[in-house]
């Protein structure tokens, strides 16, 4: 029934206009609207809302992540902006905080202002 239906994905903010410098203006998400509710990106004709809420307290999970061609111009480009990414003691980062899973798939962390995890994954090559 929904396999066919158009994607829709959730965040939540606290702080719109410091949400909307960070997925806008750090990450390049094209800014499509925002109402008193929330603030819509398109990233590849899936709408990312990012709702504006009064309290919030983020998850320990990754929430969006995005698959690129290259990690580390991806990561280098995104520190060169100020983005920090995490770090985790129970996996073996290099030293720009990648970590190489199992299955050759090249993963970093980082998180948006309102804590909310997002991924960057470069697929195994092969």
């Amino acid at each position: 029934m929904l396999a066919s239906a158009k994607l829709i994905a959730f965040a939540a903010t606290t702080d719109s206009a410091r949400s909307r410098k960070f997925y806008e203006g750090l990450l390049g998400l094209r800014f499509v609207s925002e109402d008193e509710y929330a603030v819509n990106f398109d990233i590849r004709g899936i709408e990312l809302r990012i709702q504006k809420v009064r309290t919030f307290t983020p998850q320990a999970h990754t929430l969006l992540g995005w698959y690129v061609p290259s990690i580390d111009e991806v990561v280098t480009e995104l520190v060169h902006k100020g983005i920090a990414f995490e770090r985790y003691t129970s996996l073996e980062q290099d030293e720009h905080g990648v970590w190489t899973s199992p299955s050759g798939a090249r993963i970093a962390w980082l998180k948006d202002p309102d804590g909310n995890l997002l991924s960057v994954t470069e697929p195994p090559r092969g």
